[in-house]
């Protein structure tokens, strides 16, 4: 009689195994800090001096609140000496992100968590920046501002961004990494964390962060490298390792990891059972469903066992989400020539940071994911795309967005801080009617947002979100557009957009024809004023989140008439309105105390 269910007890063993091993991932953190304190301890006294030096250059980031045309709140004042340290406020000099807190993914937009995601990224956002000299990294100072404690990983490149030709192969190393804390500091503060030791010199480090515990924006002031020319010598008391990283070095070593995702795993010879038992008997359906808790180098370790998993695992319908992101530091050509074939289903591709600072070459997808042919390629492989995410991806060609047009089926499309023109966006927005979220935020290269916003409004008509973040030249008329054309519309950014004035009505109008508006941005327009309030008061009573930083023009009482209409709202961002003093903002938080009032300050 054959065993009962060996292959099922076979594959609990090799999930519990993955458990232990993301449970182990889990307080790596701390092991690896402790581990890396007696590294950074033990260290002899370097016969060279060490350099000290502040970025040259930002050369790649994944988001910033700035706009694209100035220096205020972008990435690329990380570049250089201190603007502002050591003072505490908000300041323009200085580098910020996006987001914060966890206000974005309770917004309408928000997109469905990917599923396989590893419990142990967490990174939300990255900025890479450039040294003039290669080092051997002995020390990483980053200067916080404001609202300190994002920062959660810090890498450093083998590859020199001002080499004329690209080495052979690139190389990250974590130099520290921490989960997502929260920091009791209200003032700046000078973040010195303990690294690790890495055998490669090198000029590019690389800052992830999670401000998803933050109350506010964090905002960076410079970041400084600090490193010896020659290698340090370690003394003989950093033989204490942690054992994950001899776990991590075996897989690299062995092809275990993403690595050795590539079609050696549809090649290897597969052991042939007699007989899987009871395994056999199971319904299809259940195989998958188990082993959809897998992580992607998981499924692929499992694909190598038999036959019968390999099959399960090489199965189109468990690449519907394909989450690529977390792996981007080692994905390379032949990691995407394996995943090719298995992408005729996916209908949620997350292709964010992946190309190896574009050393993936043009075969590899059959393209790097930054050109016009890897779109191509993606709306023929994948007609059932529905969630597209290209944020940032501003060294695609202004003519690769034309290819987004064959995608009929969208109904997520990201393009913040593209280069998509208007003729592209015109022919997407014509061809992609079902759409329901869309951001074109900071998009530069369009040239009318009105002739855009008519087309949104004759052709989106299921559109409920909307991000028109620092759009340079919507008008009163592009506005009433979007509005008559996108009833269910629940969320719409007009954030630092300069052309719109409260006096022509707009906004006015807009509070009475969007009922079911969720969230409402109109950051940094100092025309809004108690009648737009007091509109939205009547009309948006499900309004949840609302940003009119930078008004003079809004009082206290037609706050108060809002809070009172409006019971579901828990952010409300009052900065920099001259009328909302501190006092306001207290009074107010007495009585709606629910609601999560934010009020900036310059010290």
């Amino acid at each position: 009689m054959p065993p009962v269910f060996p292959m099922l007890t076979v594959l609990t063993m090799f999930y519990y195994m993955c458990l232990r091993r993301r449970a182990r991932t889990a307080t790596r953190g701390e092991m690896m800090n402790s581990h890396r304190t007696i590294e950074a301890n033990s260290r002899t006294s370097p016969l060279n001096a060490e350099l000290v030096q502040y970025a040259k250059e930002v050369v790649d980031f994944s988001s910033h609140y700035g706009s694209e045309n100035s220096m205020s709140y972008t990435m690329w004042n990380l570049a250089g000496v201190p603007n502002v340290f050591p003072s505490s406020g908000d300041f323009t000099q200085t580098a910020v992100f996006r987001t914060y807190g966890t206000w974005w993914d309770q917004c309408p937009s928000a997109p469905v968590p990917f599923k396989r995601t590893p419990p142990n990224f967490q990174s939300q956002d990255y900025v890479e920046l450039a040294f003039e000299q290669q080092v051997y990294p002995t020390a990483v100072h980053v200067l916080e501002t404001y609202h300190p404690g994002a920062v959660i990983r810090i890498l450093a490149c083998s590859a020199n961004p001002y080499s004329p030709s690209p080495p052979a192969e690139v190389r990250w190393e974590i130099l520290w990494s921490e989960k997502p804390t929260k920091v009791n500091a209200s003032q700046a503060r000078q973040f010195k964390p303990c690294i690790k030791q890495i055998n490669f010199p090198t000029n590019l480090i690389r800052l992830e962060v999670n401000s998803s515990l933050l109350d506010y924006y964090t905002e960076l002031d410079a970041v400084v490298l600090h490193g010896t020319k020659d290698k340090p010598v370690l003394s003989l008391k950093t033989s204490l390792i942690d054992m994950n990283d001899l776990e991590d070095d075996y897989e690299e070593k062995n092809g275990c990891g993403m690595d050795n995702l590539n079609k050696k795993f549809s090649s290897i010879a597969l052991r042939e059972g007699t007989s899987n038992g009871y395994f056999d008997k199971l319904p299809y359906e259940l195989i998958q469903l188990i082993l959809n808790h897998l992580t992607l180098p998981d499924l692929c370790r499992l694909a190598q066992t038999c036959k019968l998993l390999n099959q399960h695992c090489c199965d189109p319908l468990q690449y519907i989400h394909l989450n690529l992101q977390p792996y981007w530091a080692k994905l390379n050509d032949t990691s995407l020539e394996f995943l090719q074939p298995r992408c005729t289903l996916v209908q949620w591709l997350n292709l964010s940071w992946t190309g190896n600072r574009g050393f993936i070459s043009v075969s590899g997808f059959s393209s790097h994911f930054l050109n016009e042919t890897c779109l191509e390629i993606i709306s023929e492989m994948c007609p059932n795309l529905q969630d597209l995410n290209l944020s940032s991806c501003d060294k695609l060609p202004p003519q690769a967005f034309n290819h987004i047009a064959k995608l009929c089926g969208l109904k997520r499309l990201v393009l913040y801080r593209t280069k998509v023109e208007q003729t592209a966006l015109l022919s997407v927005l014509n061809f992609c009617s079902e759409l329901q979220h869309l951001s074109l935020g900071s998009c530069v290269m369009i040239e009318d947002y009105d002739v855009i916003a008519s087309m949104i409004g004759a052709k989106c008509k299921q559109l409920r979100t909307l991000d028109l973040w620092r759009c340079k030249n919507i008008t009163e008329n592009g506005i009433a557009e979007l509005a008559s054309g996108c009833p269910l519309l629940e969320e719409l950014d007009l954030g630092w957009c300069p052309t719109l004035q409260s006096s022509t009505g707009c906004f006015a109008k807009l509070a009475r024809q969007l009922p079911n508006l969720q969230k409402l941005f109109l950051t940094a327009n100092r025309s809004v004023c108690d009648t737009d309030i007091e509109e939205l008061a009547c009309n948006c009573t499900r309004l949840r989140q609302l940003d009119i930083l930078g008004t003079r023009m809004v009082s206290p009482a037609s706050l108060r008439k809002l809070l009172e209409s409006c019971k579901d709202l828990s952010l409300l961002d009052v900065s920099f309105c001259s009328q909302i003093d501190n006092r306001a903002v207290l009074e107010l938080n007495v009585s709606f105390p629910k609601v999560f009032i934010k009020k900036s300050f310059t010290q």
